[in-house]
């Protein structure tokens, strides 16, 4: 038996392959068939997808740096809104919203699609569909709160440090510089390390499009693909076998 396995095609085998058409055919009806029947039985869970629009807004942020600074500085940022997306406070926020525990979210109820700078989307898993766009629809409006409370706290801290800066620090009121650095300290903790210059905005949360989130079509494709594939090796394997027994 292994020697056959090791045994080199012949033309032979590959013009059986070729004449076999019509166990291909069959073989891919058939697959198409059990390919739909899984489809019917076990059906996937239906996928509801909300879009956020971030905007870095790259030409203040960094206005006269190179593309390549550009580029780290954008998948820094980038980062930073995914950490966002997938912390504890925005999953307890959605949590407390639909019911979902935060464990059953993180295990593959929710998904993330980014490209940096433009629309973000986000997908929500379940067997109901009115319950998946639920999900999402939480999902989003909780990252869109999320990263514009971080944005505020950016902003007051930015302003929080001008005015420590430009208090005179001789003749100013010790009491006064302390009352800064408290509140520095204050914004500090609650700051997500997000740039003042982001806007984000929620450009669909209702009607969302909600479909299988594996199609028809692809159960077909890989029912057909799957049997038609075995069969091939079948034939194959059983031409090999019968070669090697004339052969001795």
């Amino acid at each position: 038996m292994r020697k056959r396995l090791f045994l080199a095609p012949s033309p032979a085998d590959l013009s059986r392959l070729l004449q076999a058409w019509r166990l291909w055919l069959i073989c891919a009806m058939a697959g198409a068939l059990l390919a739909a029947l899984a489809y019917a039985v076990f059906p996937p869970p239906y996928r509801a997808q909300a879009t956020v629009v971030v905007d870095h807004n790259l030409e203040q942020a960094w206005p006269q740096e190179t593309d390549r600074q550009l580029f780290y500085y954008l998948e820094r940022e980038t980062r930073k809104l995914e950490a966002v997306a997938w912390a504890d406070a925005t999953l307890e926020a959605v949590s407390a919203q639909t019911g979902v525990p935060v464990a059953d979210l993180r295990d593959g109820r929710l998904s993330l699609s980014q490209p940096k700078d433009g629309a973000w989307h986000f997908w929500a898993d379940d067997p109901d569909p009115q319950r998946a766009a639920q999900l999402v629809s939480a999902w989003a409006e909780a990252f869109s709160r999320q990263v514009l409370r971080g944005v505020t706290v950016a902003v007051q801290l930015e302003a929080t440090h001008l005015a420590l800066q430009a208090t005179p620090q001789p003749d100013s009121c010790p009491c006064e510089i302390t009352a800064l650095e408290a509140q520095i300290q204050v914004l500090e903790s609650q700051s997500l390390g997000l740039n003042t210059y982001l806007q984000v905005s929620l450009s669909q949360a209702e009607d969302l499009p909600v479909s299988r989130s594996v199609g028809l079509g692809t159960y077909l494709f890989a029912g057909s693909a799957s049997v038609v594939i075995l069969a091939a090796l079948a034939v194959f394997f059983a031409g090999v076998g019968q070669r090697h027994d004339d052969q001795a």
